[in-house]
């Protein structure tokens, strides 16, 4: 009965108190959830100043205030409030000196803590601690894969979950694009942000670099994700090797069929538009080799690539040439390789025709 007087007593008079420099208290403090802090509080320069009691409240919006802790030097300390049961306690039980603690801490113990003297003859005099809580968001990124199109899609995303205070993402590139960003509170004060990423995929995007970088108070420095875009797309198909200088007779000419596409291709083949290879050609994986050039070869090759979400191919149509010898002084011409010895001495010019 003794202590409920002097709570109700310390709170009715909690209207009349009034800010004072010999309350010393620190103006603010931070802590983490399931943490702990010490709210420090003592009365200086007390003079004849009499104190008879202290009494900790808190405050979480203006106004709305509730009494956890009250410290009297005959009757001890007592902790009216259910919220904090079990989870606040005086550091050293004096009215010089009634700092308090506060284990197991939570979201919501966020507010304005005061520390208030009922004191003889001034009356009540008080100071007050902000407690910031502070709640260090789970950061991550992903590039998501997309298929080229030409329509905007989400390509990448990035989010920092359960922070306090809310964080702020942006975004690193130079891939023309846009972004936005939205704010979850959740259900203990702490806020989601995820910001997406959308742009028009083409391939050329694919493989391209992108980051996100998270702020956020409790972290020493932002938080970067260097994610690389994923852009699927088909087969585009080349070939590579004709140098337009398939001469009958030469030897070890290649053709190489190359294909850009992501995922990467599952099938090359090739084959010849007359349907039959000709004898001296042979085909290794994405390579065509030619042994010797003649006739036969006289056609049009096609490659053919295959992945997952489609095909692509490219047809080279080989021109087989004949070199032939002319003499400037005569008009006599002859396939090269078949000219007698006394000819081959004399002024030459080469001509080429292809084959038919």
């Amino acid at each position: 009965m003794i202590h409920c007087c002097l709570i109700l007593s310390a709170c009715l008079l909690s209207s009349q108190a009034v800010w004072s420099q010999r309350v010393r208290v620190e103006p603010e403090v931070t802590a983490y959830p399931n943490g702990s802090v010490n709210l420090r509080c003592e009365f200086t320069n007390s003079g004849i100043t009499k104190l008879t009691q202290v009494s900790w409240m808190f405050e979480r919006v203006e106004g709305d205030r509730h009494n956890i802790a009250v410290f009297h030097p005959l009757y001890g300390a007592s902790f009216p409030n259910k919220d904090f049961d079990g989870r606040v306690s005086f550091t050293q039980g004096s009215l010089e000196n009634p700092s308090i603690r506060i284990d197991k801490l939570r979201m919501a113990d966020a507010g304005r803590y005061i520390c208030e003297y009922a004191t003889y003859p001034s009356g009540n005099e008080q100071g007050t601690t902000t407690l910031i809580m502070l709640a260090k968001p789970r950061n991550s990124a992903t590039a998501i894969p997309v298929r080229a199109s030409s329509s905007e899609v989400v390509v990448a995303s990035c989010e920092a979950a359960q922070g306090k205070p809310e964080a702020t993402i942006s975004w690193i590139t130079t891939i023309a694009g846009r972004y936005n960003h939205t704010s979850v509170p959740e259900r203990d004060g702490t806020v989601t942000v995820k910001s997406e990423y959308r742009m028009i995929p083409t391939p050329a995007e694919n493989g391209k670099e992108i980051t996100c970088l998270v702020n956020q108070r409790t972290q020493i420095e932002p938080k970067a994700f260097a994610l690389k875009l994923v852009v699927e797309y088909p087969p585009t198909v080349t070939i590579e090797g004709y140098d337009n200088n398939w001469y009958m007779g030469r030897t070890d000419a290649v053709l190489t069929c190359q294909a850009d596409a992501n995922p990467a291709p599952t099938d090359v083949s090739w084959t010849v538009a007359s349907g039959q290879f000709p004898p001296s050609v042979r085909v290794d994986q994405n390579r065509l080799l030619v042994r010797k050039v003649d006739e036969t070869v006289n056609t049009t090759f096609v490659c053919e690539v295959k992945n997952s979400l489609g095909s692509g191919k490219k047809e080279l149509v080989a021109m087989v040439i004949v070199i032939t010898l002319v003499e400037l002084h005569s008009s006599v011409s002859q396939p090269f390789g078949h000219f007698p010895a006394s000819l081959l001495a004399a002024p030459l010019v080469v001509t080429t025709s292809p084959v038919s």
